[in-house]
């Protein structure tokens, strides 16, 4: 007898007749799908005229979407392959094989109905008793486009490139006109190039009615904004606010440069989807302003923001020695030099830095996979969603 397993791949059935029993009954996707099952998709729905042949149902798609976000797969032709390839995509998808023009087709079409279930999701979570909503952490990061640095446009570019291309019409015009060259060759080229300089105007004044010094031709709505080390990256910038049980309460992308005018906004948001605002705020330098303080001040929300100076002395342990002139910053102040405020304020790189943390690094969030603030907008609320899924899952762990 030999002492070795039967190994026959050809045979009938691979696996058991029910997912459950392969996967186990604590896999994501079963989460996943409870959690979609629990949502109101009539959102989904009403975007649909009754016209038309038939569709994917909003719960399989979105479903697949959260799955494939908390695996850190944003990649709609990665998605398509899993679903033939991956257990748990094909239970998500009932078996159907959808490709990736479908997919990315309901990931650009449904932006309000993916806020709505971010916010049902949340709502869900404070019914089971989650959702603290004491202190609020606010942060930002800049999130690359999917656009090529090369392809941009500026106005000293255009003029060039501009004053080239006539020299170079000018040069191979000279060389169709030599009896010696082959004719119909350089009159394809040069018909190329004048195309091309028939489009510098238009470029020009579109960058000129953008305000804006630099242009992407890829991926207009992306803006240069600069990060840490002082460097600049072409793309967008993700905001969120967290509750001190790591779930996103708010998220937003922008195209600001700063994040001075985002902090009112965030909190507006935290409010509107949870129903309260939060007792206290927490957010770096990058959101101080002194309206910014005075407005906290009036809605009653204990805000913990430092301006750049005292930032810089709380986290290097010295003193500040710059003035404040205006009572709300001097009062800012005075609450971080307090022990409770200085441990308030630490508090918040524990509780939003770490979300971050996994958005970019594990979720594949360092570049968007879409163009357009809308379409990035709609991809980013689908990872924080499934960050949000994936992280009730673990609370509600026994």
């Amino acid at each position: 007898m030999s002492r070795f397993k039967v190994y026959s791949p050809d045979q009938a059935y691979l696996l058991p007749p029910s997912v459950r029993d392969e996967l186990g009954e604590k896999h994501l996707c079963f989460f996943v799908r409870e959690v979609v099952e629990r949502l109101d998709m009539s959102v989904f729905e009403q975007s649909y005229s009754r016209e038309g042949g038939e569709l994917y149902a909003p719960q399989l798609m979105l479903g697949v979407w959260l799955y494939a976000y908390a695996l850190g797969i944003t990649s709609a032709r990665q998605v398509e392959r899993r679903l033939v390839e991956d257990l748990a995509f094909r239970y998500l998808a009932g078996g159907a094989r959808i490709d990736n023009w479908a997919l990315s087709a309901f990931r650009r079409r449904h932006g309000r109905a993916l806020n709505d279930a971010f916010t049902q999701v949340l709502e869900w979570a404070q019914s089971r008793g989650m959702v603290k909503l004491g202190r609020a952490a606010i942060d930002s990061t800049r999130v690359a486009a999917n656009a090529s640095k090369d392809r941009v446009d500026s106005e000293q570019a255009l003029r060039d490139t501009r004053a080239r291309l006539r020299r170079q019409v000018r040069s191979w015009q000279k060389a169709a006109d030599n009896d010696d060259a082959e004719p119909g060759g350089l009159e394809v080229a040069i018909g190329e190039l004048n195309k091309s300089l028939a489009e510098m105007p238009r470029r020009l004044e579109k960058l000129k009615k953008s305000g804006l010094k630099k242009l992407s031709r890829t991926d207009e709505d992306a803006r240069f904004l600069r990060q840490r080390g002082d460097k600049f990256v072409l793309g967008y910038s993700a905001e969120i606010a967290v509750s001190d049980d790591h779930l996103i309460v708010a998220q937003r992308v922008t195209q600001n440069a700063t994040d001075n005018a985002s902090l009112a906004p965030m909190v507006d948001q935290v409010e509107q989807r949870c129903g309260a605002p939060p007792g206290a705020a927490l957010a770096d330098s990058g959101f101080f302003s002194v309206d910014n303080l005075n407005q906290m001040e009036q809605r009653n929300i204990d805000a913990y923001v430092p301006d750049s100076n005292m930032a810089r002395a709380l986290n290097l342990g010295t003193t500040c020695r710059n003035r404040a002139c205006a009572p709300a910053h001097r009062r800012m102040r005075a609450k971080l030099r307090s022990p409770a405020g200085q441990a308030a304020y630490a508090r918040r790189k524990a509780v939003v830095e770490p979300v971050f943390g996994v958005l970019k690094q594990q979720r594949g969030m360092r570049q968007f996979r879409t163009r357009g603030l809308q379409n990035v907008n709609n991809e980013f609320t689908l990872a924080t969603l499934a960050f949000n899924i994936t992280r009730l899952k673990s609370l509600m762990a026994p």
